[in-house]
């Protein structure tokens, strides 16, 4: 009930403008209604990677990818794909730090995954380089992470998890290359001390990160590592 109050009286002196259009937004969104029903949803694919699949399946199904190598994460909860209105949110908050992005992208993943996913006990955002993020200023998995762990009620741990060498960026090299360059390129420098945990970013393109983050926190005694994104590239 206070919730409500809340909303009501900032839907009242703030009202919501749809980041996409201008138009007012719904639903306490800074999304319309018509922008909300025309994002790009991944609908058909594998429940490892997220990965779209050609087919319809009527029961959860593997890409050939997962089937021939399985990453060491377990499932991949990404409600869109990365192109159009999704993609223009992730760039624009990533290179014009639209912090506005974060909060409108950490709750749509939010309420996607409040019905399809089991909850964790925490949440760990793919770090950045301290370097990179001196550069950037900030760390937009993080700033989504926020929006998300606040929905849900799930802690978010931003220590344990480092990023010891300032890899290429993956957009730019091949899956081979991905695979190589983040190879090594995350520790634990703490103990996570929970049985689940999901590694939350904005986007998976061939899950090269999050497989090496997975494989530390398995090594480490953590049993189940879920991938939460915003998008699948």
């Amino acid at each position: 009930m206070r919730d409500n109050w809340i909303n009501i009286i900032q839907d009242y002196f703030l009202p919501t403008t749809c980041l996409l259009c201008g138009n007012s937004g719904f639903d306490h969104r800074d999304l319309c209604q018509s922008c909300y029903l025309h994002l790009p949803r991944n609908e058909r694919c594998c429940y490892q990677c997220a990965q779209q699949l050609p087919i319809d399946a009527c029961n959860p199904m593997l890409c050939g990818r997962c089937l021939s190598l399985r990453p060491a994460f377990d499932e991949t909860y990404a409600p869109f794909m990365y192109q159009g209105a999704i993609r223009y949110l992730i760039t624009r908050l990533k290179f014009r730090a639209d912090y506005k992005n974060a909060r409108l992208l950490g709750l749509l993943l939010a309420e996607y995954l409040q019905k399809n996913a089991e909850r964790p006990e925490l949440i760990i955002p793919v770090p950045l380089h301290n370097s990179r993020y001196r550069q950037r200023g900030f760390n937009q998995s993080i700033e989504i992470a926020r929006a998300v762990a606040k929905k849900l009620d799930i802690p978010l741990d931003f220590d344990s998890c480092r990023r010891l060498t300032n890899t290429l960026q993956q957009s730019k090299l091949s899956l081979e290359q991905r695979q190589s360059n983040v190879k090594r390129a995350f520790a634990l420098v703490k103990p996570v001390s929970v049985h689940s945990v999901a590694i939350l970013d904005d986007v998976m393109t061939t899950g090269s990160t999050a497989n090496e983050i997975a494989t530390i926190l398995k090594n480490s005694g953590v049993d189940k590592v879920d991938v939460w994104v915003c998008a699948r590239a």
